[in-house]
């Protein structure tokens, strides 16, 4: 459940975020809920204390190398220190941060054992319209803050992607679909993870701004875990890939084997993916992958199983496999042929062509709203309080 606060109320949240810790905000998206004049919103983040001390920090670098299996002289450079750092963290459990959004602020769920917290909200249109003018340009976004104790001068901010019940929406896979990762080899996979700077696939930058000019919205799917957040948004920020919504997978060192850095995305993938479907039901979606693990195999069941979503399927060959190899012709039974491209080359992803609708709307298809766990915080009413001093109407 969301709680607000009004400015000045001396609320012993702001103090939660000591000096020693940090926060950071994963973009994510919010949805105007169907049939109603509201707004869903989804802050995610993750707060955590870094090692200071030299001599610990170093201490830990070497666990963590023999963690990989890595050569200690492949390993003794500062890119292998910034990527590693990141899975040496003390997370920080039980937090309840705090921020700020528009005129109102907000107190997020504690944060998990994993340091991690997410907190849903609902505002009503015409607040987040007023919202998106005062953003200038870039009304698709909405910034937000944490709320930070008395003399605190540092700044953590995140965004949430404002995206429309209808129009197109790409999901896009990140290793060896837009960066060259090779997670076929042990080995590559791991230099080029921690020892290597990221390369981009050739030309899929330019396909995705392509896209992206002409109206679509970006969803970043991997199976790497949010200890790579940082790198890898800034990957796609410096590679000129559009921005996004992230979604990446949990992991924790002290819960997980190495192996678990490189298991399937089967399960995973479907977990996230499938809420995105949920939360936009009258969008089309395009989903763009590889060959590589089970991109092909994942995609087209979810394509299966929401047919009048799934406009097409865009799989970068990293195998050498034929396209129409049994591989692909299995796991894209019963689908449109055209719906499903096995490409080399991704200039011949642009222009996308839609399809018209297959079937019409489930009942079912607009219930995103009823997400578990999520706890409603209105404009006015019950469990809301405006921050310039309106009255306060506990939940």
């Amino acid at each position: 459940m969301l709680a607000l606060w009004p400015a000045g109320a001396g609320h012993n949240a702001y103090a939660q975020i000591r000096t020693d810790e940090e926060v950071i905000f994963f973009p994510s998206f919010g949805a105007r809920l169907p049939g109603e004049a509201t707004w869903r919103l989804e802050i995610r983040g993750w707060i955590f204390e870094l090692e200071m001390d030299s001599f610990v920090r170093a201490a830990t670098l070497d666990v963590f190398r023999g963690f990989l299996d890595l050569d200690p002289d492949s390993t003794s450079t500062q890119l292998f220190e910034a990527r590693a750092r990141m899975f040496l963290v003390d997370n920080e459990r039980g937090k309840r941060i705090t921020v700020r959004l528009g005129e109102r602020r907000f107190e997020l769920p504690e944060s998990e054992p994993d340091g991690h917290f997410r907190g849903t909200l609902h505002l009503p249109s015409d607040e987040v319209n007023r919202l998106r003018r005062a953003g200038g340009n870039n009304r698709d976004m909405l910034p937000f803050a944490a709320e930070l104790p008395a003399g605190d001068t540092r700044r953590f901010t995140g965004v949430i992607h404002l995206i429309d019940p209808t129009g197109l929406s790409v999901i896009s896979d990140i290793d060896d679909t837009i960066k060259i990762t090779e997670v076929q080899d042990r080995d590559a996979l791991l230099a080029n993870t921690f020892l290597r700077d990221f390369r981009p696939a050739p030309g899929m930058a330019a396909v995705y701004r392509q896209w992206a000019a002409a109206g679509a919205r970006f969803h970043y799917v991997s199976s790497s875990p949010w200890q790579l957040y940082e790198p890898l948004a800034e990957f796609i920020r410096e590679g000129g890939y559009p921005a996004g919504t992230f979604h990446l997978k949990p992991f924790r060192v002290k819960d997980s084997g190495v192996t678990a850095l490189f298991e399937s995305p089967e399960a995973y993938k479907r977990e996230v993916i499938e809420p995105i479907l949920d939360a936009f039901p009258r969008r089309r979606f395009i989903l763009v992958g590889d060959s590589g693990e089970k991109d092909p195999e994942i995609y087209g069941a979810i394509a299966r199983e929401h047919p009048r979503q799934i406009e097409r399927i865009f799989i970068r060959n990293v195998t050498d496999e034929a396209p129409d190899a049994p591989r692909f012709l299995l796991a894209f039974a019963d689908l449109e042929r055209g719906q499903w491209v096995v490409f080399d080359r991704p200039e011949s992803l642009a222009p996308i062509t839609t399809r018209p609708a297959t079937r019409p709307a489930r009942s079912g298809d607009s219930e995103w709203g009823a997400e578990k766990g999520a706890e409603k915080v209105s404009g006015s009413g019950k469990g809301a309080e405006k921050v310039s001093g309106a009255e306060k109407v506990s939940g």
